[in-house]
């Protein structure tokens, strides 16, 4: 009896799931801890134990601070956009009484798309000879060839291809307001904007907050589509703390340095997520 009401917790079917994350999570981020207090690169003998030398070496790299500056820029921006627009798309669908499954069929195409292939696609409208854009748009701008530009027309990719989903999230979140919260805000005569600020907003904030959660830590992470568009150019001025990682791991084979900056990454992760999930506490109280 005593071992069927210990069956009967949760925790115990959750066990094996945690144990097994916990493997793949904790001994891959151990191993890359060990290594970036090491020297560790065949084109400098063998490995050797050198404290936290790879820490200052990044404290004073001039590199890596214009890799955390771009990453951070990029992240701000990106995420900032596609949760306005999302927004704007979820209220849209959601006031929609006919072809919502055409609005859902429309907005999830450029989520559906593969990062690679999109990467690619825009990096052919960006092209300043043949490029459509320029065409459009009647102007001659070199948009990845130029660091005024680069960064930004990646965000405009990374907007056009994220903002679907958090459109979703944001539509999900709507769909569980209650109806008669605003039949009331109705009756007492609320305006469409007191209605936004005063009930939509503030009811849908917690599932806002998982949806930048969520884009946050993707775009803190970018690489795939940065590195297809301009491979971290011109001038590492596109260049994210993963690109730089990438690059001083694969092609410059400094494993322990480049396991700092992996390190790096993860903390700055981590803080985001920490920070992210102190503001849901405060709105979910």
């Amino acid at each position: 009896m005593k071992l069927e009401r210990e069956l009967d917790r949760p925790l115990w079917y959750l066990l094996p799931g945690g144990l097994l994350l916990a493997a793949v999570t904790l001994f891959p981020l151990g191993y890359v801890l060990w290594l970036s207090l090491q020297r560790h690169s065949p084109l400098h003998g063998p490995p050797r134990f050198i404290g936290l030398d790879n820490y200052l070496r990044l404290a004073a790299d001039e590199r890596f601070w214009n890799a955390l500056w771009n990453t951070v820029y990029f992240a701000a921006v990106s995420v900032a956009l596609e949760l306005v627009l999302g927004l704007v798309i979820a209220l849209m669908i959601e006031r929609t009484s006919r072809g919502r499954a055409l609005f859902y069929g429309v907005i999830l195409l450029p989520w559906a798309v593969p990062t690679a292939v999109s990467a690619r696609m825009w990096e052919w409208m960006y092209d300043a000879q043949i490029g459509v854009l320029n065409y459009l748009a009647g102007v001659h701008v070199n948009w990845l060839g130029s660091p005024g530009w680069a960064l930004n027309a990646a965000i405009a990719m990374d907007v056009w291809k994220s903002t679907p989903f958090v459109a979703l999230l944001l539509l999900a979140g709507l769909q569980s307001i209650p109806r008669d919260v605003y039949r009331a805000a109705a009756v007492d005569g609320a305006s469409g904007w007191t209605v936004l600020a005063r009930i939509t907003l503030p009811l849908l904030a917690p599932v806002m907050l998982v949806a930048l959660v969520f884009r946050t830590i993707d775009a803190f992470r970018v690489f795939d589509s940065i590195y297809v568009l301009t491979g971290g150019g011109p001038a590492d001025s596109t260049e994210t703390l993963s690109i730089y990682a990438y690059k001083v791991l694969f092609q410059g084979l400094e494993f322990g340095y480049g396991s700092a900056l992996a390190v790096s990454v993860f903390v700055c992760v981590a803080l985001a997520a920490l920070c992210y999930a102190q503001l849901m506490r405060k709105a979910l109280r």
